[in-house]
């Protein structure tokens, strides 16, 4: 017997006065796959996820996550999900461990917050205050907040917009981690190389409809068999390559 989907989104719709911004979208994440949605700004992407997430009204279709129908019981979901944080939602002045036992105390959790810590490479900032931290350690620390409740799905919205080379490679490794604990894990982004490298699947929209669904790999195929062709040229290293070399993997912080 096939399994159901962690996620299922049916003719999805999100509309702001005679603008419609998500177009009766449909899809399905599958229990345990990094998932992603591309798209360019204005494409409907964060809208779609807010929906999914109970953060936003649904005007039109459903969406099931773990069999909850997320417009009828939107507490129950926020119950079962992590949302990456932005930065301002942080309390500048509250030490990292503080604040990992707080969040767990919104969920009813008795949390371990320097294990969450150690999971993310923070263990040593746990008496820092987060206006001390660097750009690529606030985002581990707000993927530490995301996982205080144990979540079935972690939801990343663009999770490396902003960081350096290191950092960002540091946190597609911690992505690929979480995700092989078992969670499942749907983001948003605008680096394809990232979308390439850690989505399972993946869908694209523009203008508020999917107008691609598929894996990386089967798009790239797909595309290769409409003909499309470019300057071969095959390159054993890139810039970034030579960068990591010179500079180091290690965390700058």
């Amino acid at each position: 017997m096939a399994q159901l989907p962690i996620i299922a989104v049916k003719n999805l719709t999100k509309r702001y006065g005679s603008t419609t911004t998500v177009k009766g979208i449909s899809f399905e994440v599958k229990k345990g796959e990094i998932f992603g949605i591309l798209g360019p700004n204005g494409a409907g992407k964060t809208t779609t996820l807010e929906m999914i997430e109970a953060l936003r009204p649904i005007d039109g279709g459903t969406v099931l996550l773990d069999g909850i129908d997320v417009a009828k019981k939107p507490q129950r979901i926020r119950e079962i999900i992590g949302i990456q944080l932005q930065s301002s939602n942080f309390y500048d002045k509250v030490t990292l461990k503080e604040q990992l036992k707080m969040f767990g105390s919104f969920y009813g959790e008795s949390v371990d917050p320097m294990e969450l810590l150690e999971s993310v490479q923070l263990a040593e900032k746990s008496k820092s205050f987060p206006e001390k931290l660097s750009g690529g350690q606030k985002q581990r620390f707000s993927i530490a907040c995301a996982l205080v409740n144990k979540p079935k799905v972690l939801f990343l919205d663009e999770p490396t917009t902003g960081l350096d080379p290191q950092a960002r490679r540091n946190l597609w490794e911690l992505i690929q981690t979480i995700n092989a604990d078992g969670i499942t894990v749907v983001l948003t982004s605008h680096y394809m190389e990232e979308a390439q490298l850690l989505c399972d699947r993946l869908a694209i929209m523009d203008q508020g409809e999917i107008i691609a669904l598929d894996s990386p790999k089967a798009m790239i195929k797909q595309l290769l068999k409409r003909g499309f062709t470019k300057k071969e040229q095959v390159e054993q290293a890139d810039l970034e390559d030579v960068y990591i070399d010179l500079t180091g993997k290690a965390l700058r912080e």
